[in-house]
């Protein structure tokens, strides 16, 4: 895991995501996933750019069945953009740096 990007887990989702004041976006990963390796890297570059203004969060999926069952979570990677504690925007599947900050960007 880079240096922007913070994992979350179970136990610590509400005070990171759903509390937090700023927009958080979750990637919902695996290690055996291949394109959740090869988004890791756009999904890291929005973190830098985003620091101080937006939380964005890796949750392994194999590890955290609660958070995943909670909010459906069927296919890998899946993005999604919470603010405010209501989840605001869904994106399943391999998609560009750029397709991601154009999410971010509307609620910052």
């Amino acid at each position: 895991m880079g240096n922007f990007a913070k994992a979350v887990t179970d136990s610590d989702f509400e005070k990171d995501v759903m509390n937090s004041d700023k927009p958080a976006l979750v990637d919902f990963w695996a290690e055996w996933c291949g394109p959740c390796r090869m988004i890791a890297p756009s999904i890291e570059a929005v973190a830098e750019e985003y620091e101080g203004k937006a939380g964005v969060f890796k949750m392994n999926v194999d590890e955290n069945p609660g958070v995943t069952d909670r909010f459906g979570i069927r296919g890998i990677p899946t993005l999604i953009l919470f603010k405010g504690g209501q989840e605001q925007e869904r994106i399943v599947g391999m998609v560009s740096k750029e397709a991601i900050a154009k999410v971010v960007a509307k609620y910052v």
